[in-house]
C-alpha cells in the first residue's frame, strides 16, 4: 500500500505536487469513490484507480533534456495559445511536464518527464540539486558584490543560499559581463531577482547544467533522452543533498 498522490505520479500523471491537488480538486477515485484526502493508501495492482474517470496505467518512464529556446512558455499546455516546450517534442506517446521551471525569457537546459517522482526529488529543496547559468549582465559587477551573492543575500521572498558565482568573460566597450552563477534553490527568477539586488540587470540567462548533467553542444530547440546512468546519478545526487542538509 502506497500514498495515492505517490501512485499517480509514479504512473506519470502529474508531478507529486500536482497529483496532491487533483486529489484536493476530487478528481481522483479509488473503487469508484472519490478521494480527498492525501494520506489516502492504495494499493496499484489490485485497486481500480482513476483520474478525471479515466484509469491509470503505469507507462514507460521517459527522461529528456531540452534546449529550451528564449521566448517559450515552460508548460504542458497555455490557455493563450503561446508556444509551449511540449511543442519541441515529437513522437513521445506519454504525456511528459517540465521538471521546475526556466522563466520565458530565459534559455538551455530544460528536463521533461513523467517520472512524478523523479521530478520530485529534482525541485524540492530539500534536495539541493545545484543548477549553473550563465548570466549576461548590464555593467561589470564588483568582487565584492559577487561576494554578497556568494554569501547568500536578501531577497522579498527571503535569504538565498550560498551561490556559486564566477567571471566568464568581460565586455568593457558593451559594458557587460558574462557571470556563471550556481544555485540550489530553484524559486520563480531567482538568477535576475539576485542580479537585480546587486544592481547589475540581467539581460541574458542560459541554464548550462542540472546537477552533473551538462547542456554541452545540444542546439537550441533540439531534445535528448537521458541514459540510465544520467538518470541514476541525477537521483544519486538528489538523494545525497538531502543527507548532507540533514
Amino acid at each position: 500500500m502506497e500514498r495515492l498522490q505517490k501512485i499517480l505520479a509514479q504512473a506519470g500523471i502529474a508531478s507529486r505536487r500536482k497529483c496532491e491537488e487533483l486529489i484536493l480538486a476530487g478528481k481522483v477515485e479509488v473503487n469508484g469513490e472519490t478521494v480527498t484526502a492525501l494520506g489516502t493508501k492504495a494499493d496499484p495492482e489490485t485497486d481500480i484507480i482513476t483520474v478525471e474517470g479515466k484509469p491509470i496505467r503505469n507507462e514507460k518512464k521517459i527522461y529528456i533534456m531540452l534546449n529550451k529556446p528564449k521566448g517559450v512558455i515552460t508548460s504542458a499546455s497555455d490557455p493563450a495559445g503561446r508556444k509551449i516546450v511540449t511543442d519541441y517534442i515529437k513522437g513521445i506517446k506519454e504525456r511528459i511536464y517540465p521538471v521546475g521551471r526556466l522563466d520565458y525569457d530565459t534559455e538551455g537546459l530544460l528536463l521533461l518527464t513523467n517520472d512524478g517522482e523523479f521530478a520530485n526529488m529534482l525541485t524540492h529543496p530539500k534536495h539541493h540539486v545545484p543548477k549553473t547559468y550563465l548570466a549576461t549582465v548590464e555593467g561589470i559587477p564588483h568582487g565584492s558584490e559577487l561576494d554578497k551573492l556568494r554569501a547568500g543575500i536578501q531577497l522579498e521572498d527571503g535569504m538565498t543560499s550560498p551561490a556559486e558565482v564566477e567571471y566568464k568573460d568581460i565586455d568593457t566597450e558593451k559594458n557587460e559581463a558574462v557571470i556563471t552563477i550556481t544555485i540550489h534553490e530553484g524559486r520563480n527568477r531567482q538568477v535576475r531577482r539576485m542580479f537585480d539586488a546587486i544592481n547589475h540587470k540581467v539581460i541574458r540567462l542560459k541554464r548550462i547544467s542540472f546537477g552533473d548533467l551538462l547542456l554541452q553542444n545540444l542546439k537550441r530547440g533540439l531534445y535528448r533522452h537521458l541514459t540510465k546512468d544520467e538518470v541514476e546519478a541525477l537521483k544519486n545526487m538528489a538523494k545525497s543533498g538531502k543527507k548532507e542538509k540533514k
